[in-house]
Protein backbone atom coordinates (compact mmCIF):
# COMPACT_ATOMS: atom_id res chain seq x y z
CA UNK A 1 0.00 0.00 0.00
CA UNK A 2 1.05 3.04 -1.04
CA UNK A 3 -0.01 6.29 0.78
CA UNK A 4 1.09 9.93 0.92
CA UNK A 5 0.30 12.53 2.91
CA UNK A 6 -0.64 16.57 1.10
CA UNK A 7 -1.03 19.21 3.66
CA UNK A 8 -1.41 22.45 2.44
CA UNK A 9 -0.58 26.31 3.82
CA UNK A 10 0.13 27.10 7.56
CA UNK A 11 0.77 23.21 8.13
CA UNK A 12 4.26 23.75 8.90
CA UNK A 13 3.70 25.39 11.21
CA UNK A 14 2.11 22.56 13.59
CA UNK A 15 3.66 22.65 16.95
CA UNK A 16 4.09 26.58 16.97
CA UNK A 17 0.50 27.70 15.43
CA UNK A 18 -2.20 27.93 17.61
CA UNK A 19 -1.90 25.27 19.89
CA UNK A 20 -5.27 25.20 21.55
CA UNK A 21 -6.89 24.35 17.99
CA UNK A 22 -3.61 22.53 16.41
CA UNK A 23 -1.81 21.06 18.90
CA UNK A 24 1.81 21.56 20.19
CA UNK A 25 3.27 18.64 18.53
CA UNK A 26 5.45 18.79 15.19
CA UNK A 27 3.90 17.36 11.90
CA UNK A 28 7.53 15.47 11.15
CA UNK A 29 7.10 14.50 14.80
CA UNK A 30 3.89 13.05 14.03
CA UNK A 31 4.64 11.44 10.81
CA UNK A 32 7.47 9.53 12.31
CA UNK A 33 4.71 8.11 14.42
CA UNK A 34 2.34 7.44 11.96
CA UNK A 35 5.26 5.42 9.91
CA UNK A 36 6.54 3.33 13.41
CA UNK A 37 2.59 2.83 13.23
CA UNK A 38 2.17 1.67 9.76
CA UNK A 39 5.13 -0.16 9.10
CA UNK A 40 3.86 -2.37 5.93
CA UNK A 41 2.28 1.08 4.49
CA UNK A 42 4.88 2.84 2.28
CA UNK A 43 3.98 6.55 3.64
CA UNK A 44 5.16 9.71 2.23
CA UNK A 45 4.43 13.43 3.32
CA UNK A 46 4.36 16.68 1.03
CA UNK A 47 3.92 20.20 2.29
CA UNK A 48 3.43 23.51 0.63
CA UNK A 49 2.29 26.75 0.90
CA UNK A 50 1.72 27.26 -2.60
CA UNK A 51 -2.01 26.36 -4.22
CA UNK A 52 -0.13 25.21 -7.81
CA UNK A 53 2.58 22.98 -6.16
CA UNK A 54 -0.04 21.48 -4.33
CA UNK A 55 -2.20 20.77 -7.58
CA UNK A 56 1.15 19.60 -9.58
CA UNK A 57 1.70 17.17 -6.37
CA UNK A 58 -1.48 15.36 -6.77
CA UNK A 59 -1.45 15.38 -10.19
CA UNK A 60 1.95 13.62 -9.84
CA UNK A 61 1.08 10.92 -7.73
CA UNK A 62 -2.63 10.34 -9.07
CA UNK A 63 -2.41 7.88 -10.94
CA UNK A 64 0.31 5.57 -9.28
CA UNK A 65 -0.40 5.81 -5.52
CA UNK A 66 -3.04 3.64 -3.43
CA UNK A 67 -4.36 6.87 -1.64
CA UNK A 68 -3.86 10.54 -0.85
CA UNK A 69 -4.44 11.72 2.28
CA UNK A 70 -5.41 15.55 1.76
CA UNK A 71 -5.27 18.63 4.09
CA UNK A 72 -5.49 21.59 1.75
CA UNK A 73 -5.85 23.87 4.74
CA UNK A 74 -7.47 27.35 3.61
CA UNK A 75 -7.43 26.24 0.15
CA UNK A 76 -9.80 23.76 1.15
CA UNK A 77 -12.77 26.81 1.00
CA UNK A 78 -10.99 28.11 -2.03
CA UNK A 79 -9.39 26.72 -4.37
CA UNK A 80 -11.26 25.06 -7.09
CA UNK A 81 -8.36 24.07 -8.93
CA UNK A 82 -7.46 21.59 -6.51
CA UNK A 83 -11.09 19.99 -6.23
CA UNK A 84 -10.67 20.17 -9.99
CA UNK A 85 -7.45 18.27 -9.96
CA UNK A 86 -8.96 15.42 -7.66
CA UNK A 87 -11.82 15.62 -10.36
CA UNK A 88 -8.88 14.68 -13.23
CA UNK A 89 -7.14 11.92 -11.10
CA UNK A 90 -7.45 8.08 -10.27
CA UNK A 91 -6.18 7.53 -7.33
CA UNK A 92 -8.99 8.20 -4.28
CA UNK A 93 -8.51 11.21 -1.85
CA UNK A 94 -9.82 11.16 2.19
CA UNK A 95 -10.03 15.06 2.90
CA UNK A 96 -8.65 15.49 6.17
CA UNK A 97 -8.79 18.69 8.94
CA UNK A 98 -7.39 18.53 12.04
CA UNK A 99 -10.04 20.75 13.72
CA UNK A 100 -13.75 20.54 13.69
CA UNK A 101 -14.24 23.19 10.28
CA UNK A 102 -17.43 23.02 11.44
CA UNK A 103 -17.50 24.80 14.67
CA UNK A 104 -15.40 27.52 13.13
CA UNK A 105 -15.48 30.60 11.33
CA UNK A 106 -18.58 30.22 8.70
CA UNK A 107 -16.56 30.44 5.69
CA UNK A 108 -14.72 27.36 6.88
CA UNK A 109 -18.53 25.08 6.15
CA UNK A 110 -17.30 25.44 2.34
CA UNK A 111 -15.38 22.59 0.77
CA UNK A 112 -14.32 22.30 -2.86
CA UNK A 113 -12.58 19.05 -1.99
CA UNK A 114 -15.26 17.17 -0.10
CA UNK A 115 -17.94 16.68 -3.48
CA UNK A 116 -14.68 14.74 -5.05
CA UNK A 117 -13.30 12.89 -2.16
CA UNK A 118 -13.89 9.56 -1.36
CA UNK A 119 -14.50 10.78 2.45
CA UNK A 120 -14.32 13.45 5.01
CA UNK A 121 -12.54 12.93 8.49
CA UNK A 122 -12.52 15.87 11.19
CA UNK A 123 -12.04 16.91 14.26
CA UNK A 124 -10.01 14.52 15.68
CA UNK A 125 -6.92 16.46 15.73
CA UNK A 126 -3.56 14.39 14.10
CA UNK A 127 -5.39 11.46 14.94
CA UNK A 128 -7.58 12.33 12.01
CA UNK A 129 -4.05 11.33 9.45
CA UNK A 130 -4.48 8.35 11.12
CA UNK A 131 -7.96 7.22 10.63
CA UNK A 132 -7.99 8.39 7.04
CA UNK A 133 -4.59 5.77 6.76
CA UNK A 134 -6.93 3.07 8.28
CA UNK A 135 -9.72 3.89 5.82
CA UNK A 136 -7.34 2.55 3.48
CA UNK A 137 -6.00 -0.24 4.94
CA UNK A 138 -9.84 -1.30 5.88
Amino acid sequence: MKLIIINGPNLNLLGKREPEVYGSKTFEDYFSELQFKFKNTQLEYYQSNIEGELINKIQEVGFSYDGIILNAAAYTHTSVGIGDAIKAIETPVIEVHISNTFSREEFRHQSFISPVAKGVILGFGLQSYDLAIQSFLG
